[in-house]
């Protein structure tokens, strides 16, 4: 399997790195052809897509905004925060380059985020500055956040790569279902962290292109909707995993944000939530 996903995924990036650099004429160009090749002509959906863009998406983001913390918050009632000594022995795991490009990504993405619903929701909002500069610190967030992405992406792609034992910890979420401390099924990154990864840097590059066609317009009105449709719907699966991300980063398990601070786990951790990682 990693023969096969390693080459596919350098050949995904690579690709998107030509596309990105052609000019404006010759994307858009390649971007209508790959779009009558497997979509088909949208311009019989152009009401579809009006009311996709008018009712479906402003509900689909309130909803993942609404359902999502409510959720976490019952677990967070029902079931706790999982706690481990951390005055024992630690494990050096996150480098500090690392850490530095993953506090990159956040920010980045987190101003992405917001800037992103003060976009869905600017008619609510009404008319004024908030809405023209949440798409300048949108559009400069982006270009953060893709840079960063780029050498997490590289960095950690090795470890990313889905494992049999993946399976048994989607099977029991983890652990986080019950109160039991036990050992999971999980490498230095577990199941949950794999997803998230792979939607933030293969998904994040699908918006890049998509974003980069909305804020410059340089195809005609089919392109603009396909587009549309795409950001739109992985902006709603992403922010709904970046809101579980960040739950289990600051609530799910005390101390774990720290790790991205001083780089170090404590082993105590690891031999519950990480046992399959060799250090």
């Amino acid at each position: 399997m990693k023969k096969i996903l390693l080459p596919g995924l350098i050949l995904f990036w690579a690709m998107t790195g030509l596309a990105i650099a052609q000019t404006p004429e010759n994307l858009t160009t390649a971007y209508r052809q790959f779009n009558a090749l497997f979509t088909g002509e949208w311009q019989q959906y152009g009401e579809l897509f009006t009311n996709l863009q008018k009712n479906l998406f402003p509900r689909l983001f309130l909803l993942v905004i609404t359902t999502i913390p409510v959720f976490l918050f019952l677990h967070y009632i029902a079931i706790g925060p999982m706690s481990f000594p951390h005055d024992g022995k630690r494990v050096y795991c996150y480098n500090l380059f690392v850490r530095i490009i993953h506090w990159m990504a956040a920010l980045s993405f987190s101003l992405l985020v917001l800037t992103g619903f003060v976009v869905i929701f600017a008619k609510l909002l009404g008319p004024g500055y908030l809405g023209i500069t949440a798409r300048t610190v949108h559009l400069v967030s982006a270009v953060i956040f893709s840079i960063a992405a780029i050498p997490l992406f590289l960095f950690w792609i090795k470890e990313m790569l889905p494992a049999l034992y993946d399976l048994q910890w989607l099977m029991i979420m983890g652990g986080y279902l019950n109160k039991e401390k036990k050992p999971v099924p999980a490498g230095k990154f577990n199941a949950g962290q794999k997803m998230w990864f792979w939607l933030a840097t293969v998904g994040g590059g699908a918006m890049a292109v998509t974003g980069y066609f909305l804020y410059s317009h340089p195809g005609n009105i089919d392109i603009l909707r396909l587009s549309a449709i795409i950001h739109n719907f992985l902006g709603a699966a992403m922010v709904a995993l970046f809101l579980v991300h960040i739950y289990m980063a600051l609530a799910a398990t005390k101390g774990s944000l720290q790790s991205m601070i001083h780089g170090y786990k404590a082993e105590a951790e690891l031999k519950i939530l990480h046992p399959k990682f060799k250090y």
